[in-house]
């Protein structure tokens, strides 16, 4: 896990940065506008203006990209971590899926970095980040005032 830095998130406020040009992370971020119905989570795109002060204030690369970022209660999650976190909150039956705790971190993440980084040869990859519809542009992450001035 990582700390925070420079950035604010308000109170219950649960970030997930995702690559917009993989078309496996756009399948992911779709999946969690469809199944998130109490609208826990709020996207940014690795490659949006949010997406990268976020990534520039823990201090992660800004130019590729090879893991999810979840932001739950001012903490930083990664790798299988972050999915299964986000996961855990969707409505049944997909918390069975956090059976994946089961496995040791390090072989989790393993197998989770094996398809992060092949995930454009694998699943293919946009020109550009795709645009979100209506119902995902309500859970679009915005930048509070006092981030993003800086």
């Amino acid at each position: 896990m990582l700390t925070m830095k420079k950035l604010t998130t308000k109170p219950n406020e649960q970030i997930v940065l995702f690559d917009g040009v993989c078309k496996l992370c756009s399948f992911w971020a779709r999946f969690l506008t469809r199944f998130d119905q109490r609208m826990k989570f709020k996207l940014a795109t690795v490659q949006s203006k949010e997406g990268q002060y976020i990534l520039k204030s823990l201090g992660m690369p800004t130019d590729h990209y090879t893991t999810m970022v979840f932001i739950a209660d001012q903490t930083v999650y990664t790798h299988s971590t972050a999915l299964l976190k986000i996961i855990k909150q969707l409505p049944p039956p997909w918390p069975l899926l956090c059976i994946g705790y089961l496995l040791p971190r390090p072989v989790r993440d393993w197998l989770y970095l094996k398809v992060a980084k092949n995930r454009y040869r694998l699943f293919g990859q946009y020109q550009q980040c795709m645009i979100p519809d209506e119902k995902m542009k309500q859970r679009i992450y915005q930048l509070p005032k006092e981030n993003s001035q800086e």
